[in-house]
C-alpha cells in the first residue's frame, strides 16, 4: 500500500532533509499538502470573515470558533465583513466536498466546493491549531474524499444513549470528516423512536423487564430497562447533525428483529400471542408476519412518520437475521407464497423487502438493507450494506447494485481490539479488529475497474449488547474510527506507518475534548502475540 502514498512519503523525506521536526499531521491524510518549514503565521488575534454572508458558512465558522475555544487558548471572532485574517469562501469549480486550505502570512483562506467542503477545511485547520497552537507554519492543502458515503452506525436499542450523548457521537464523526450517521432505532430488546400513531410502541416496546448479565450468561440483573427518543428529540439530533454536514439515516428493522414491536402489538406476528421484549441477546424466531396485509399497513404507517422526521435520501430497513420457522408454520404466509407464486420462504422475504422498497420509492426515498436482502432476489435499485464479510458486497456490485462496505472483519467496532482482551479490555462481543486491521480494509477487493463505481463507501458499526455506557462506547470507537475514516476519505493514499505518526498528534484532540480512547494502538498492545 505504500506505493499509494508517494506524495506524503516524498513530503516526509523532504522535511527530513530540510531539518523540520514537526511536519503537519492531518487525519484523514489529504490529497496534496505542501509545507514551508521555518515560516510561520500568527493567529493569536485573528478574525474569521465570510465575505459572501452565506448562512451555512457563518454556522460552520461559529462551530469552528467554539471548538477552538474548548481545545486551545485561541478565541476567534466571526465577522461578516469582507476583511479578516481567516476567510471562508465558496469555489464551485471544486467538488462538493473538496476544499483548499491556504495558511500564509497575508492570511488564511478556506475554500470549498460547497459549505460542506469549507467545513472539512476548517476541521483540517482545527487539527493544525491543535498541533502548533496559535503560530502555524505556512501550509497549502488541496483535498477531496475518495468516497461520497463515509458512515458510522450506532445501535441505541440494546443499550440506550441520551440525546446529549448522541450529539457528542456526532461531534466525533464531524472531526473525522464522516458524513453519514446510521441510527439503529428498533430491535428485539427495545423500540426507541416515538410513533404517534402507535403510542404503545414506546409505552411497552421500549421497556424490557431486565437485562442479561455478562457475555450472554444465564444470570440477569433484575432491573427494568427503558428509554426512547421523542419526535422532538429526533428533530433536534437531525438538525444538530445537519449543522455538521452529517446526514442521519434511520434503521427500522424488518422483517426480523421485531420482538419489541410484536410484544406491543401481537397481531403483527404469525402466532398473534406470546411475545415479549427480549432481555438477552441473539436472533429470535419471532418476526413480522409476511402474510397479513395489516403488517404492511403498520410498517407503512410507521415509515410515513419516519420519513417526515428524517430528510435523508436513504431509509435502512435491516433485513438481516430473519428466521423462517414461523413463516413455515403460518397459514397466512404459506397462502402468500402460493398467491405470489414464490418458491419458498427466502423468496417471501424478498417479496417483503421489494414491497417495502416500492413504497419507499413512491415516497421519494431509497432503501438500504443488510446483505441478507440479496437472498431470494432483490431489485437493482436497492443499496446493499455488506456486513458478513465482503462477499455480499462483491456479489451485489457484480450484479449492478450499489454497495456500502462494512464487513465485520474490519468494521465492527464492538469487537475486541487486542488478542488478549481478558487482561486488557472492557466487555466486547468477541472477535478481533485492531486499528491496523480496520486500516487495511480494501473496499475494492476482488472487483474490476468496471465494478468499482458500485462501491459508494464504507462504514464502521458499533453494536451495543455489551456496551452499556458512553465512556465504554468512546473507548470502543476511538481510535479505530480514525482508521476507517482514512479508508473512506483517503482510500488510495494510505500508509500505515505514517498514519501512526499522525495519530500521535491527532489524539490530542480526543484528550482536549475529554473523549475516552483505547490506548492499545499507541502502546503496541493491539498487536497479535508472536
Amino acid at each position: 500500500m505504500k506505493n499509494l502514498f508517494l506524495t506524503t512519503v516524498a513530503l516526509v523525506a523532504t522535511l527530513a532533509v530540510c531539518g523540520a521536526e514537526n511536519p503537519p499531521a492531518l487525519v484523514p491524510v489529504p490529497q496534496h499538502l505542501t509545507f514551508e518549514p521555518g515560516r510561520t503565521v500568527d493567529l493569536a488575534a485573528a478574525r474569521i470573515c465570510i465575505p459572501g454572508q452565506e448562512k451555512e458558512l457563518i454556522a460552520a465558522a461559529t462551530l469552528f470558533s467554539r471548538d477552538l475555544a474548548r481545545e486551545s487558548d485561541l478565541s476567534l471572532k466571526v465577522d461578516r465583513k469582507a476583511g479578516g485574517d481567516i476567510r471562508l469562501m465558496l469555489d464551485t469549480s471544486l467538488g462538493e466536498e473538496a476544499y483548499r486550505l491556504s495558511v500564509r502570512p497575508e492570511g488564511v483562506v478556506v475554500e470549498g466546493g460547497s459549505p460542506a467542503g469549507v467545513f472539512y477545511g476548517l476541521q483540517s485547520l482545527r487539527q493544525l491549531v491543535a498541533q502548533y497552537g496559535t503560530t502555524l507554519p505556512e501550509v497549502q492543502v488541496e483535498d477531496a474524499p475518495s468516497f461520497g458515503y463515509r458512515g458510522a452506525m450506532l445501535d441505541c436499542c440494546r443499550h440506550f444513549f441520551t440525546v446529549e450523548e448522541v450529539k457528542t457521537f456526532l461531534d466525533i464523526l464531524a472531526l473525522h470528516k464522516i458524513n453519514r450517521f446510521h441510527w439503529h432505532l428498533t430491535e428485539d430488546q427495545g423500540w426507541r423512536i416515538e410513533i404517534k400513531r402507535y403510542p404503545e410502541l414506546t409505552k411497552i416496546g421500549s421497556r424490557r423487564a431486565e437485562t442479561v448479565l455478562g457475555n450472554n450468561s444465564v444470570a440477569y440483573d433484575g432491573i427494568p430497562y427503558d428509554g426512547y427518543y421523542t419526535q422532538d428529540d429526533v428533530r433536534e439530533v437531525v438538525a444538530y447533525a445537519a449543522e455538521r454536514f452529517i446526514e442521519v439515516i434511520p434503521e427500522i428493522e424488518m422483517p426480523g428483529h421485531a420482538s419489541a414491536a410484536l410484544a406491543t402489538y401481537p397481531w403483527l406476528g404469525c402466532a398473534g400471542e406470546g411475545y415479549k421484549v427480549q432481555t438477552c441477546w441473539g436472533v429470535f424466531p419471532e418476526v413480522f408476519c409476511a402474510g397479513k396485509e395489516s403488517t404492511f399497513e403498520f410498517l407503512q404507517n410507521v415509515l410515513s412518520e419516519v420519513i417526515e422526521l428524517f430528510p435523508s435520501k436513504y431509509i435502512h430497513v435491516g433485513g438481516d437475521e430473519c428466521p423462517k420457522e414461523s413463516w413455515e408454520k403460518c397459514p397466512a404466509c404459506q397462502q402468500r407464497i402460493r398467491d405470489e407464486h414464490l418458491k419458498n420462504e427466502h423468496e417471501l422475504q424478498s417479496y417483503f423487502i421489494l414491497r417495502m422498497e416500492k413504497w419507499l420509492n413512491e415516497h421519494g426515498r431509497s432503501l438500504i438493507g443488510w446483505d441478507e436482502i440479496l437472498e431470494g432476489g432483490i431489485s437493482q435499485s436497492a443499496t446493499i450494506m455488506s456486513w458478513r464479510g465482503a462477499k455480499g458486497g462483491i456479489a451485489a456490485a457484480r450484479a449492478g447494485n450499489k454497495v456500502i462496505m462494512t464487513p465485520n472483519t474490519h468494521c465492527y467496532l464492538d469487537y475486541y481490539q487486542t488478542k488478549d482482551p481478558r487482561r486488557l479490555e472492557p466487555w466486547g462481543i468477541g472477535g478481533y479488529v485492531s486499528v491496523g486491521k480496520a486500516y487495511s480494509l480494501d473496499p475494492y477487493d476482488q472487483l474490476t475497474e468496471a465494478e468499482r463505481p458500485y462501491i459508494l463507501g464504507v462504514q464502521g458499526n458499533i453494536w451495543t449488547e455489551y456496551i452499556a455506557g458512553f465512556a465504554h462506547l468512546q473507548h470502543m470507537v476511538l481510535p479505530r474510527l480514525a482508521a476507517l475514516a482514512e479508508v473512506g476519505w483517503s482510500c488510495e493514499r494510505r500508509d500505515a506507518e505514517d498514519f501512526r505518526r499522525r495519530m500521535e498528534v491527532f489524539r490530542k484532540l480526543y484528550e482536549r475534548q475529554g473523549w475516552r480512547y483505547a490506548p492499545y494502538f499507541f502502546d503496541g498492545t493491539d498487536l497479535p502475540k508472536e
